[in-house]
């Protein structure tokens, strides 16, 4: 492949020529890690103990926090957190994840899951870490390190032989600076998820309780039995080998708790027509309730089905079709804490806890009118919307993130 005039063939692949290509260890101070035993001198204070997964995403996440009375001596001082030291998770399931140290920690402690690397020059610190972190170009290398290796894991030889592809010091901060950027939009964005988030668990105690009403609503709310408020179904087993991309959507249990929350919004599996017509159909404003899981907290999760097509259920997953109720209120109102409170205590089993029409149908519901109903629905059904929004410009955000990666970190967009 010919290589444009400015740009060199490297083992980084192509870059521009006032780039270079240089090893980690020759960037570095030293490179260590933790040692075993820690354990024996954790505490409920004293000093940090900085934990894999406490490293994540470019930056120190404390929100877990573990503490240690240190020992004295060399294996103290060599495992020592300082700041703008580089963080690399070296075993477990999270190998490769890196944050830089860009606050002032205190007294800080890294364990044996932690890989620590002190740069000679701290200004670069912002640079490599997004040259190393998930997504970028360098984060390649963490991979192919384990390649044939039967558990994850990295040796600070790994680390001393990655290699970083360089620019000149003012174009690795202009980048640094524009990663910083868009991080820090994304972070902004994910603090107002999760206030939203809050508002939206704060509106559903409020209104789905009668804490409080909305405006022009009054009256007494009824206290139901759920047998009372409609007729239960059972759906019929859809094998995961009979799912194929394009078909009749349906709705497989485990979906329940992964995919959808309180009401359908897209399905994410299809069955041909010979497997429809044994399976159990769908109507508009059908509760689903997961008849299986993993513990009683979770048993009965529920969605409601509101849309128009044609569409089933698969099996190990108990149908209510409702009368004279707003299925949307209703697919919240099952999976409020009232609610799943009531649940957990009929779930039967222990490896795998099972709960049937027969225990829903004994469910106390307390109900507004319908027109009451709706109303509290739409109101949390615009919460969502909003929630989605955000997430959705979130998403997008970390799209561009990663196309920017790709094109700074390997020299094919320049700053000036």
């Amino acid at each position: 492949m010919e290589v444009k005039p400015g740009y060199k063939q490297t083992e980084a692949g192509v870059i521009p020529e006032d780039w270079a290509i240089v090893e980690l260890g020759n960037l570095s101070e030293f490179i260590t890690s933790g040692s075993r035993g820690w354990a024996r001198y954790y505490s409920d204070r004293g000093a940090l103990f900085v934990r894999s997964q406490n490293v994540r995403a470019g930056q120190l996440d404390l929100t877990d926090s573990q503490f240690v009375n240190p020992p004295q001596g060399s294996e103290g001082s060599r495992t020592r957190v300082k700041h703008s030291d580089l963080l690399i998770t070296i075993t477990g399931n999270s190998v490769g994840n890196v944050a830089l140290v860009e606050q002032e920690l205190g007294e800080a402690y890294i364990s044996q899951h932690v890989g620590l690397v002190r740069l000679r020059e701290p200004s670069r610190g912002h640079y490599v870490c997004r040259f190393l972190s998930p997504g970028s170009p360098g984060n390649g290398q963490i991979s192919a390190s384990q390649s044939g290796q039967s558990k994850p894991g990295l040796t600070l030889k790994d680390l001393q032989d990655f290699w970083i592809a360089l620019p000149p010091i003012p174009e690795q901060r202009a980048i640094a600076w524009a990663m910083s950027d868009v991080d820090e939009l994304i972070g902004a964005l994910e603090q107002l998820i999760a206030k939203k988030r809050d508002l939206k668990q704060a509106a559903m105690q409020q209104l789905l309780t009668g804490q409080k009403r909305l405006p022009g609503f009054h009256g007494e709310w009824e206290v139901k039995k759920l047998g009372e408020v409609g007729r239960f179904a059972k759906g019929k087993g859809i094998k995961k080998d009979e799912v194929v991309a394009e078909g009749a959507p349906c709705i497989r249990y485990g979906e329940i708790y992964t995919h959808h929350h309180d009401y359908i919004r897209q399905f994410r599996s299809f069955i041909p027509r010979s497997i429809a017509e044994q399976s159990q159909r769908l109507q508009k404003g059908d509760l689903l309730f997961a008849g299986s899981g993993e513990t009683a907290e979770e048993i009965g999760k529920c969605v409601a089905f509101l849309g128009d097509e044609e569409a089933y259920a698969g099996g190990d997953i108990v149908i209510l079709t409702p009368t004279g109720h707003n299925s949307m209120y209703l697919g919240y109102l099952m999976n409020h804490a009232s609610i799943v409170e009531q649940k957990a205590r009929m779930g039967q089993g222990d490896a795998v806890v099972h709960v049937s029409a027969r225990h829903l149908a004994q469910l106390n519901v307390r109900l507004p009118k319908d027109s009451e109903q709706t109303a509290i629905a739409e109101v949390l059904s615009d919460m969502d919307a909003e929630l989605a929004a955000l997430e959705q410009r979130r998403d997008k955000t970390r799209a561009l993130k990663q196309g920017m990666m790709q094109e700074l970190l390997t020299g094919r967009t320049r700053l000036v």
